[in-house]
């Protein structure tokens, strides 16, 4: 963390009114604002700065996939040639049911696979289909994958103070 400042009174307040998530309405920081006793446009302009120095990592969505219907929800594992990671995970971030994908480290003999993709799909049938998607799109560099199904959503939160 490279912060200039700590928080003052005012970012306090703005980090406790959306710890939670941002509220679900059509103007967020508006709401934040209200709730901070500041103008949205504050909001902002702090929720940024405290972006640029460090003291926040993100803001981004942090969709609950199982509400929205996305009961198969597979790490797709994937044996590619390192040199080609980058490539390919640039092409296979870019389709509609990969939530993010990462390069990872082999641990041989045990773990051979060093390209992880996230899917989602309604049910496993779906999953799959996307995952025979991805291995065309990998064409020979596909040396081997797996998918690892979800089986409980873990702690999805970011920072907290009291």
């Amino acid at each position: 963390m490279t912060t200039e400042a700590p928080l003052d009174e005012i970012d306090r307040r703005i980090v406790l009114a959306t710890q939670s998530g941002l509220p679900l309405e059509p103007q967020p920081y508006l709401a934040v604002a209200r709730q901070v006793g500041v103008s949205a446009e504050e909001v902002m302009t702090r929720m940024r700065r405290m972006l640029e120095t460090g003291m926040i990592r993100r803001i981004g969505a942090v969709p609950n996939h199982y509400a929205l219907g996305y009961k198969a929800n597979g790490m797709t594992v994937w044996d590619v040639p390192d040199e080609k990671v980058d490539e390919l995970g640039e092409r296979v971030g870019a389709l509609d049911f990969v939530s993010h994908c990462y390069h990872r480290p082999r641990h041989l003999p045990d773990w051979p696979y060093n390209f992880f993709a996230m899917v989602h799909g309604h049910d496993k049938p779906e999953v799959e289909a996307q995952v025979r998607q991805i291995a065309e799109l990998l064409g020979e560099a596909d040396c081997g994958h797996e998918i690892l199904y979800s089986t409980r959503i873990l702690k999805k939160t970011g920072l907290r103070i009291g």
